[in-house]
């Protein structure tokens, strides 16, 4: 099972790099297109804002999501660094990842109220005639995985409190 998780985990991190890599170069790209349009040629191109915003909103959520898989995101680790025992350190560990589980749950439960009330009103982004669900599913993503990651989280600060249990 821990094979078969590590590996889910290593395709999951290969497709936001990806998404990744995709987005980024779309948002370039679209806005350089729009300066130049509108500088040289004094031309709006239609849609391309809306595009960029849409691959930014992917760009920013994969990013997110991917900082909570390396445990990159901001942190506020003073007293987390004064700790001095490893079993002290992953209590602390615990509490906070238990915090980050509640944050998240509530976070996914806004998305999916969020994209329940979309189905039943369903709309579209007018110019690129797209459903608007397109630009709220980014936020799914990053709200299932930080549940997921905070899980993660307590599963580890968990393995290190009975692992320190065990030297005392």
């Amino acid at each position: 099972m821990i094979a078969f998780l590590a590996m889910a985990d290593r395709v999951f991190a290969w497709l936001l790099r990806a998404v990744i890599l995709a987005t980024s170069a779309i948002v370039t790209l679209s806005l350089v297109a729009l300066v130049i349009f509108r500088v040289f040629f004094s031309q709006s191109l239609l849609g391309m804002h809306e595009a960029s915003l849409l691959a930014a909103m992917w760009l920013y959520m994969a990013g997110a999501v991917m900082a909570s898989r390396r445990s990159e995101h901001l942190v506020v680790d003073f007293l987390a660094t004064s700790l001095r025992t490893p079993r002290a350190r992953a209590i602390h560990g615990l509490v906070v990842a238990v915090l980050t589980l509640v944050i998240a749950a509530i976070f996914a439960l806004w998305v999916w109220k969020m994209l329940a009330w979309g189905m039943k009103r369903p709309q579209i982004i007018p110019v690129l005639n797209l459903p608007l669900w397109y630009a709220q599913a980014p936020l799914a993503l990053a709200a299932v995985s930080a549940v997921l990651y905070a899980l993660r989280d307590i599963a580890r600060a968990g393995l290190q409190i009975a692992q320190s249990g065990k030297g005392a």
